[in-house]
């Protein structure tokens, strides 16, 4: 894992609630009140909640990526319709977008997130890093949109080595 700039608009929120754990070493964001705040939790039902979500985001990530998920994980589809979207048109240009339906819970971000990206065509280029040791998600701005690890440098480099190695031995 490795420091990228942020994917665009939305995406931005779902890249850094699926980075909050570095499974290489454990290390997890929300499992702090610093952490759980950047995202607006403010309990245990909702950190477990945000857990979930994130692992589900993570096997969906993952599959933009070509691979499977390393967990089980819930169904995207399932948690994020839990939170109703609603179409809000700007009076003075006529811009619609969508929006988080009274409630600004993480899930109702996340949709609102999601459904930005599906309209703007980026969705499927956010992805996890296909390292097990990583799964590091990351927007992919390669021109194919083929990228497979958060980082060459690091992530790549590793596969790549063991594969060299692999072929030597």
């Amino acid at each position: 894992m490795t420091e990228r700039s942020p994917a665009p608009g939305g995406l931005a929120l779902v890249e850094a609630l699926v980075n909050t754990l570095d499974i290489e070493s454990g290390a997890d964001t929300l499992d702090s009140p610093e952490g759980r705040a950047r995202f607006g939790i403010t309990g245990d039902d909702e950190a477990g909640q945000a857990r979930a979500l994130r692992e589900s985001l993570r096997a969906t990530l993952l599959a933009h990526a070509g691979h499977p998920p390393h967990r089980e994980a819930p169904p995207l589809g399932e948690l994020l319709a839990q939170a109703p979207l609603i179409v809000t048109v700007d009076p003075t240009d006529g811009s619609a977008a969508l929006t988080p339906a009274e409630d600004r819970s993480l899930p109702a971000r996340v949709a609102a997130a999601v459904a930005e990206a599906l309209v703007a065509g980026t969705w499927t280029r956010l992805k996890a890093c296909e390292a097990p040791d990583c799964h590091w998600a990351y927007y992919d701005r390669s021109p194919a949109g083929r990228g497979r690890w958060c980082s060459m440098q690091v992530c790549g480099a590793r596969a790549k080595m063991r594969r060299y190695r692999a072929k030597g031995a």
